[in-house]
C-alpha cells in the first residue's frame, strides 16, 4: 500500500461525485443532497488525514520539485485546503438544486481541482521520489484507518499555513533530537494538530 496512492484513489472519488452532482436532475433535492453531504464529508476527512499524516511527512523527508521545498508546498496545500473549506461550507448558504446553490458547487468543484492538480504535480511527486516504501506504507495505513474512522466526517477547521507548517517543523526537529520510534520518524498517527 502507498499513501500516494491512497490519496490519488481519493481525488478520483472526489472527481466522480462532482461528476455525479452534475447528472442528478435539480428537481432531485434528497438525491443531491446525499451526493453532496457525502462528497463535503469525504473533501474534510481527506484533508485532515493528509494534515494530521501526509504532510508532517512530507516536510521530514521531502526535498521539493520545481524549486519549490516542501514547506512551500504544504504551506500552500494547507491554505487550498481552507479555500476549500470556505468553499463548501458557503454551500450550505443555497436552496439544493437552485442556481446558487450550483455556483457554490462550481466553486468548491474549482477549489478542490486547483489543488489536487498541484499536489499531484508537487507534493506527491516529491513524496514519491524521496520518502521510502516503508514509510509510504506506513503512512498509507494510518490514512486508511484515519479515514475509515472518520466516515462520517470531522469538523471543518481552517489552519493557518504558516503556523501550521512551523508547528510541524519543530515537532520534526524534536522527533529527530529523541530519534523517538524508528529513525527520523515522527510516530505515524501520533499527531493531533485540530
Amino acid at each position: 500500500m502507498d499513501i500516494t496512492q491512497l490519496i490519488l484513489d481519493d481525488h478520483h472519488e472526489q472527481r466522480r461525485l462532482f461528476a455525479i452532482l452534475e447528472q442528478i436532475d435539480r428537481t432531485e433535492t434528497a438525491a443531491l443532497s446525499a451526493v453532496w453531504d457525502r462528497l463535503a464529508a469525504l473533501l474534510e476527512v481527506h484533508a485532515e488525514a493528509e494534515e494530521q499524516l501526509f504532510y508532517p511527512e512530507l516536510l521530514r523527508v521531502g526535498k521539493g520539485v520545481d524549486s519549490l521545498d516542501p514547506a512551500e508546498e504544504t504551506e500552500d496545500a494547507i491554505g487550498d485546503h481552507n479555500d476549500i473549506r470556505d468553499a463548501v461550507a458557503a454551500v450550505a448558504d443555497h436552496d439544493v438544486g437552485s442556481d446558487a446553490w450550483y455556483d457554490a458547487i462550481a466553486k468548491a468543484n474549482e477549489a478542490n481541482s486547483d489543488h489536487m492538480a498541484e499536489e499531484e504535480r508537487e507534493g506527491l511527486t516529491d513524496f514519491r521520489r524521496h520518502a521510502g516504501l516503508q514509510l509510504r506504507h506506513d503512512v498509507a495505513v494510518a490514512f486508511a484507518a484515519f479515514e475509515a474512522t472518520h466516515f462520517a466526517g470531522v469538523k471543518a477547521v481552517d489552519k493557518d499555513p504558516e503556523s501550521y507548517v512551523r508547528e510541524v517543523e519543530e515537532e520534526v526537529a524534536a522527533a529527530d533530537d529523541n530519534a523517538a520510534g524508528p529513525i527520523g520518524s515522527l510516530g505515524i498517527g501520533t499527531l493531533n494538530r485540530h
